[in-house]
């Protein structure tokens, strides 16, 4: 049988500190492996918050971009169409301008006697033509009745050389145009059913409505925007 030695105090204390020392160094090197990793992962950490911080931070300033130029489009929007809308205006102001100087100078047509009867009768004959009645009546103002009167001779007279029938014509001063018109006639027919305006200011108003694209042509030129024409 071998004998088993016992250690001395000497290499006991040795193997102890070959353990202690054994020991330090495996903790020493655990603690490095732990620190690195740490390291590592705070490092992770800290560049994934820096993304995500520096994202956010582009995404909040391409919202304040992307908001800063809605609101100069809008705003550029708006003072385009305040600008239109008084352009349009001042267009219009022009136009009725223009309308209502035609209209003060109606009554100029009444001045001239011959030139006034023969207006009286044209308008006349277009109502006679149109209505094709033996019996038509006709409103004028009481200021007009004499040159009216030599008005529906005339008309009567071309009446019945052009068609060949003859009409009659009365003056209907039961019911006679305002004093405040410019002039002209109403044509009456129909039993008093229909009636053709024929004044002045009628007229003005169709012609108004008729002519206004080609004045607005002629003002302020084609519009650019327009894509059907009649």
């Amino acid at each position: 049988m071998s004998q088993v030695h016992a250690l001395s105090d000497d290499q006991v204390g040795q193997e102890l500190r070959k353990m202690t020392a054994f020991i330090k160094q495996e903790a020493l090197e655990k603690a490095r492996e732990i620190e690195i990793k740490a390291n590592e992962e705070f490092s992770i950490e800290k560049s994934k918050l820096v993304r995500q911080d520096t994202d956010a931070i582009d995404a909040a300033h391409a919202k304040k971009l992307k908001q800063a130029a809605m609101s100069q489009q809008i705003t550029r929007s708006t003072v385009a169409n305040k600008t239109r809308l008084k352009v349009l205006a001042a267009r219009q102001q022009l136009l009725d301008d223009i309308y209502d100087a035609a209209s003060g100078r109606l009554a100029d047509g009444a001045k001239d006697a011959a030139r006034y009867r023969d207006t009286l009768k044209n308008l006349l004959l277009e109502g006679l033509y149109a209505l094709a009645e033996p019996d038509i009546q006709v409103r004028a103002r009481e200021a007009d009745y004499d040159v009216v009167k030599d008005a529906i001779k005339d008309a009567e007279g071309e009446y019945k050389s052009k068609i060949g029938k003859e009409t009659k014509v009365t003056i209907d001063e039961e019911d006679p145009l305002p004093e405040g018109s410019s002039g002209g006639l109403a044509i009456v027919g129909g039993n008093g059913k229909i009636e053709i305006n024929n004044t002045f200011d009628e007229r003005l108003l169709l012609l108004q409505s008729s002519s206004l694209p080609a004045v607005r042509k002629a003002l302020f030129g084609a519009n650019p925007n327009r894509k059907f024409y009649d």
